[in-house]
């Protein structure tokens, strides 16, 4: 029983850390993004430079095939091809392998990258990690990249059932400005 009070309270703490530390903006718009390498569900890697050129939705969702991811991941496979035709890209990013992406992108049919970032090193470089010691997951947090690879837009603690909506209206209207 002490045991399960000592995890509690660690778990308690980690959440409460989690929730206050969403509120800070990680980065300024206009501000260059950090590059990252990572592998997709078909063994792909791609790079922040692999997207330069267009636009890049890359978003952080805690947990595959959970339904907050699920949905979040599915709003952005709906809004795909609206996205595409902005000149934008989609990219999601979870500390799942890429094992666990190829399964939930095969159920949901989801027709762009799933990045592993098996490492976590992605997410913190993002401030998009919660790291409760054994536990790692990334927060809901969306990052609109611009074709030269500044960031315009942040999603922090992200609708999972808006957020594909608010990227394609920020993104119209960033076109248009």
């Amino acid at each position: 029983m002490e045991w399960f009070t000592i995890i509690l309270s660690v778990f308690a703490l980690g959440f409460m850390f989690w929730f206050f530390s969403t509120s800070k903006k990680p980065f300024e718009p206009g501000q260059l993004a950090p590059d990252f390498r990572l592998t997709d569900q078909h063994g792909n890697t791609h790079t922040l430079a692999d997207f330069r050129g267009k636009w890049l939705a890359l978003y952080f969702y805690p947990k595959d095939d959970t339904p907050g991811c699920t949905k979040q991941a599915c709003a952005f496979r709906d809004g795909l091809q609206e996205l595409v035709e902005l000149g934008a890209a989609v990219a999601g990013v979870s500390v799942d392998d890429t094992s666990s992406h190829a399964d939930f992108a095969k159920k949901f049919q989801l027709q762009f990258p799933l990045l592993a970032d098996t490492t976590a090193e992605t997410a913190a470089r993002y401030h998009s990690l919660v790291n409760l010691g054994i536990i790692k997951f990334a927060k809901r947090n969306t990052f609109l990249i611009d074709p030269q690879g500044k960031i315009a837009r942040m999603y922090l603690s992200a609708s999972a059932a808006r957020n594909s909506a608010e990227v394609i209206a920020d993104l119209k209207h960033l076109q248009a400005a």
